[in-house]
């Protein structure tokens, strides 16, 4: 497989595409690009300081993670933010194939052991730990039927709180779009345009539902003050564009 470097050069947007891209009210408002298409300095891999060598592509203006036998953290392993934030707004499209299970993360600390999906016990080859937007194909991916009153389906607070039944999900092979907001303690949840997911970290509520997930052990999970945004290496093809974000007065 092509490494994200050379497929920089052999890759390019098809004409008139303008994803990855700002427009001046967003330039206004604070935004600023994670990833322009090309340029991959703000991310690393997980546990390293560069960019994977492989699993992930960088072409026709798609961010891709590939597919690996559904293993997780061994295409090319999770890659996070170089920057770390507290207050935020973010906005990530993204496009799975079918039976892909995937996820963008925010407060990921890279300091954390991985831990197995069934046991919450540490393993060494796995995802960074963080608060997960679940991106699963529900029809046909397991997970969707593990966790608890669906909790690890799309648009949930994977395996803490569920998305509603009734969200508003685009076909597989078509893009969706995920809007992650935390300032202060609240972090709200919302995906192509509808309201998935609300809570407040800290509270009476949250710590009852992280004791009763795979992170119950993970002392403070989900309390940090800051960290890095992640995309999910899970072992399936998954693409992502227009990843962008503001920094928001802090609460």
């Amino acid at each position: 497989m092509a490494s994200a470097a050379m497929a920089e050069t052999a890759c390019k947007p098809a004409p008139g595409d303008t994803s990855n891209r700002l427009t001046a009210a967003e330039r206004s408002e604070g935004w600023v690009l994670l990833w322009d298409g090309k340029d991959l300095s703000q991310w690393r891999g997980l546990n390293s300081d560069q960019f994977p060598q492989s699993g992930w592509t960088s072409c026709d203006g798609t961010l891709t993670i590939h597919e690996k036998g559904g293993e997780e953290g061994r295409a090319g392993g999770d890659i996070i933010t170089r920057k770390r934030y507290s207050d935020f707004e973010l906005k990530v499209d993204f496009r799975i194939t079918p039976g892909a299970n995937s996820g963008i993360k925010i407060f990921a600390q890279s300091d954390l052991s991985p831990i197995d999906k069934y046991t919450g016990k540490p393993v060494k080859v796995g995802s960074g730990i963080g608060m997960e937007f679940q991106v699963l194909d529900d029809a046909l991916h397991p997970d969707a039927k593990l966790g608890r009153d669906g909790n690890r389906t799309i648009g949930s607070f994977y395996d803490v709180i569920p998305a509603p039944k009734d969200k508003l999900v685009n076909p597989t092979g078509e893009w969706n779009s995920a809007r992650i907001v935390a300032q202060g303690d609240t972090v709200t949840f919302w995906l192509n345009g509808k309201q998935t997911v609300s809570f407040v970290r800290g509270s009476e509520a949250f710590r009852e539902a992280v004791k009763q997930s795979k992170f119950s052990a993970i002392s403070g999970f989900g309390e940090w003050r800051d960290g890095h945004i992640l995309l999910q290496d899970h072992g399936n093809t998954v693409s992502f564009r227009n990843i962008k974000l503001r920094e928001l007065p802090a609460q």
